[in-house]
């Protein structure tokens, strides 16, 4: 069994590719509970409702994936004093995924209709094999755990 733990978080689009830009990821709008219950090794997919925050324009994709890397989470620095807690990541190359194909492979949305409320919560943890399904899907290549 592995003790990597595998998460997603959800963000805008744009959210997430300034994330990937700057090496980090942030949850729940940069809040630092979510953050500590990460490790470094854990893996983490993004999943994005919608292009930009805000916005009407549906994406429903898997946009991103990477692993997290060893160190404590800490504060940013955005606009207007803004200070998000972030983790560093080390993100792989992959192509965004859209989740329709996958909902009836994967355990946390087969057979549910409403399997948009889980995302609600902006970080959850899934299954290995469900992180399996989504890099498959999104054309990345998951280190093996060391």
């Amino acid at each position: 069994m592995s003790g990597r733990r595998h998460w997603i978080g959800v963000a805008a689009a744009s959210h997430v590719a300034r994330g990937k830009t700057g090496g980090f990821m942030q949850v729940n709008h940069g809040k630092l509970a979510p953050l500590k219950r990460i490790s470094g090794g854990d893996v983490i997919a993004y999943y994005a409702p919608v292009s930009v925050f805000g916005g009407k324009e549906a994406l429903r994709a898997f946009v991103a994936i990477g692993v997290v890397k060893d160190g404590a989470p800490y504060q940013g620095e955005m606009a207007s004093g803004f200070q998000p807690f972030r983790r560093d990541v080390a993100w792989l190359d992959n192509e965004p995924a859209p989740i329709a194909p996958l909902l009836d492979e994967l355990s946390f949305t087969r057979g549910n209709k409403s399997w948009g409320y889980k995302f609600r919560f902006g970080l959850f943890e899934i299954a290995e094999t469900d992180m399996q399904i989504i890099a498959s899907a999104m054309s990345a290549r998951l280190p093996v755990e060391s």
